[in-house]
């Protein structure tokens, strides 16, 4: 079993520009549809596999800390994926994975989302206003001062 994280940011941004940040030797394949994505297996080195993928019309929902169901619907977008076996993420996926969310958003200035797999809304990102989302027990005091303000 695996942990996905997504991180989106909402505009027309090249792949190349959001890996500098989040995945630096990631190399282009293509997806099912045709499209481009860049894509890393970094499993050994920092607890993750990536892959940056653009879309236009997109829609995303989540839970957020109130247990209401959120939603996006950023056109168009990149999402940066973050796959991380489970016993890789005390070790080292999840402090890696939020040093390379922190560097992604500290680069670009764009509306941004991090969800869990798939349903948990962790962080947003709106107007240039950070907002840390079912933070109890995900951005504990390891994690302080990693992400931007």
């Amino acid at each position: 079993m695996s942990i996905n994280y997504r991180l989106t940011l909402a505009g027309n941004i090249p792949l190349e520009q959001v890996a500098e940040f989040a995945a630096p030797t990631a190399v282009e394949t293509s997806t099912l549809s045709g499209g481009r994505m860049l894509s890393a297996d970094l499993s050994d080195q920092l607890g993750y596999a990536v892959s940056i993928t653009a879309g236009s019309g997109g829609y995303y929902d989540a839970e957020d800390d109130n247990g209401e169901q959120w939603v996006w619907e950023p056109d168009p977008y990149v999402d940066v994926n973050f796959h991380m076996r489970k016993d890789m993420l005390a070790e080292k996926g999840t402090l890696n994975m939020i040093k390379a969310v922190g560097r992604v958003l500290a680069a670009r200035p764009e509306d941004a989302a991090l969800v869990l797999n798939g349903n948990w809304l962790m962080l947003t990102r709106v107007g240039g206003e950070l907002r840390k989302h079912n933070v109890a027990d995900w951005f504990d005091e390891e994690y302080v001062g990693i992400l931007p303000d």
